[in-house]
């Protein structure tokens, strides 16, 4: 049996799709098309089930991407291993959300790019959730961090760590609104206080405020920037409140540049997943990055 066949078969299997399959292969539609019905035909039994989005497979479909899959995968880590010597070879795309993957991600994984005979390149791209999901399933990208845990089989996802979430302002702000430390369910005080966000529809506001008080805030933004580092930096400048990861704010908060405006018994979370296209975790430069971020988590956390 042809292993390019069976390569596409099985890039079709995980993706779900014989765009997305195409796309990851570098092929056109009509290529993967054409060799999944030669691989069809050769088996004598249908593998997938056409519907108006992608594909399923059936049960042969299921029974022949179990036996073949590992095979395959064991086949790019020999050919991964083969290239070790060449640099050029490894290079590990990252994408991820610009203020976790700048003040956390990148830093981490520094000490990878100096390993003597063992080094990759490093090269980092910035967007949200879904962008950096589809990058990754279109082979743009090597691992993702991201907020949503993806579905499907295409990608494999490991939970990486919890962020937790502090609703600060500066000490003046917090004098004026007559605020030492809120009440679990009382956030009145804070009705007049401008905010400080990421977008218009207030996404860590809202989600704090539902979280924490059952309710929504009640004061617009007035500042949105999409970073929250510069979210951070209007907040300290005196723009109003706002609801900042506690790694991105620790340093102004020890010095005294904000303060927390709440402390509630359980702060709200966020969790971040490690995105990466099933299979390839067997290239070695891969599996570094994702065990090394890994284990920069477990300090994190």
């Amino acid at each position: 049996m042809d292993l390019a066949l069976l390569r596409t078969f099985v890039a079709v299997h995980r993706a779900g799709s014989f765009t997305r399959a195409a796309s990851l292969l570098g092929l056109s539609q009509p290529a993967v098309t054409s060799q999944i019905r030669t691989l069809e035909r050769q088996l004598g039994r249908p593998l997938f089930l056409r519907q108006a989005r992608g594909v399923t497979p059936t049960t042969v479909g299921d029974e022949l991407a179990h036996k073949a899959a590992p095979h395959l995968d064991a086949l790019v880590e020999i050919a991964e291993a083969g290239l070790e010597n060449d640099s050029s070879s490894r290079t590990l795309h990252l994408a991820g959300p610009p203020e976790f993957t700048a003040e956390r991600a990148l830093p981490a994984l520094t000490g990878l790019t100096r390993e003597d005979g063992r080094a990759f390149a490093l090269r980092a791209s910035f967007g949200n959730a879904e962008q950096t999901l589809e990058g990754l399933a279109a082979g743009h990208h090597d691992l993702a961090i991201g907020t949503a845990r993806p579905r499907g089989s295409l990608l494999t996802s490991t939970p990486l760590c919890d962020e937790e979430h502090v609703l600060v302002a500066t000490p003046d702000w917090a004098k004026r609104a007559g605020v030492e430390k809120l009440r679990d369910t009382d956030a009145s005080a804070l009705e007049h206080v401008p905010v400080v966000e990421v977008h218009e529809s207030l996404p860590f506001v809202t989600r704090y405020w539902a979280s924490v008080f059952d309710a929504r805030p009640a004061a617009p933004a007035t500042v949105v920037a999409p970073d929250l580092r510069a979210v951070l930096a209007c907040t300290i400048a005196g723009a109003g409140l706002a609801v900042l990861p506690r790694y991105l704010c620790a340093g102004a908060l020890e010095r005294g540049d904000v303060v927390a405006l709440h402390d509630p018994a359980v702060p709200p979370l966020r969790t971040y997943f490690l995105v990466a296209r099933t299979g390839t975790l067997a290239m070695p430069h891969i599996a570094r990055a994702h065990e090394g971020l890994l284990r920069a988590a477990a300090v994190w956390n």
